[in-house]
């Protein structure tokens, strides 16, 4: 399958919190030492963190951060891929 027509869903194993200007997505695990892994999202990781649904694709994500940001089609689908993989890393999303 295309990675553009994937479509991703957030898990159980994360919380996010707005702290002031910043998304906030904090480990939610048994382990107590999993709490120093607290990641703190940019504006733009953040608006992809939103559009995280489990129901619009990686395609529809990349066109609304183009429409959103200053930023061309390129770019968005090169931030987008970095953060999805980045949020699969520490279990945040899976595919679905």
């Amino acid at each position: 399958m295309d990675f553009l027509e994937r479509v991703y869903k957030k898990t159980d194993s994360i919380v996010s919190r707005k702290i002031a200007d910043e998304l906030i997505l904090v480990p939610i695990r048994q382990n107590v030492g999993d709490l120093e892994s607290i990641y703190t999202l940019n504006e733009t990781a953040a608006r992809i963190w939103e559009l995280i649904d489990g129901k619009i694709s990686v395609r529809e994500i990349r066109e609304r951060i183009v429409e959103e940001f200053e930023v061309t089609s390129e770019e968005a689908e090169k931030d987008l891929v970095e953060h999805l993989q980045q949020l699969q890393g520490i279990k945040a999303i899976i595919e679905g």
